[in-house]
């Protein structure tokens, strides 16, 4: 019986398979353990990452450690690194400037609390300290914006 249920149902059980596919790949749900959300989290950030602006870019590297840390590493192809990094601790708001196809997230720390630091700059290291992280995106929908507020703000209040 369960089978000719399911063979008469094959095209409604595809597509909730799919639209469940689709969910968790844009969105978290509440019901993930923390671990599936911190590589939802990563996931998101590593997919919406936009390198193009910026041609000079040899590597880059966005994450959320496990131990609360917002981090991002740049290097260039004649070897110059940027460093950018908060403690979710510090975390007071995300803004989103753009389109759905291309944009600025933008993270935004209580204070001066976001560490800027350059190495083997031509210019000479710099150390500094910033109240906001631009991060340029692509593919940003809604849906997938406020999923990632969402996941920021849970990680924030779990105090990682």
């Amino acid at each position: 019986m369960l089978r000719s249920v399911l063979q008469k149902n094959k095209k409604g059980l595809f597509l909730t398979v799919a639209a469940l596919t689709c969910l968790l790949h844009y969105s978290f749900t509440p019901a993930m353990d923390e671990q599936e959300m911190l590589t939802w989290t990563n996931n998101c950030l590593a997919a919406s990452y936009d390198p193009s602006g910026d041609d000079k870019l040899k590597t880059w590297q966005l994450t959320l450690t496990a131990d609360g840390f917002i981090r991002l590493r740049k290097t260039y192809a004649r070897g110059k690194e940027e460093f950018h990094s908060f403690h979710l601790s510090r975390f007071s708001d995300m803004g989103y400037l753009g389109t759905t196809t291309s944009g600025t997230l933008q993270l935004k720390a209580v204070a001066d609390d976001i560490i800027v630091q350059t190495f083997n700059d031509p210019s000479g290291d710099i150390d500094s300290m910033a109240t906001q992280l631009n991060i340029p995106v692509r593919g940003m929908e809604p849906d997938r914006l406020d999923s990632l507020q969402m996941a920021l703000n849970y990680f924030k209040k779990k105090g990682l």
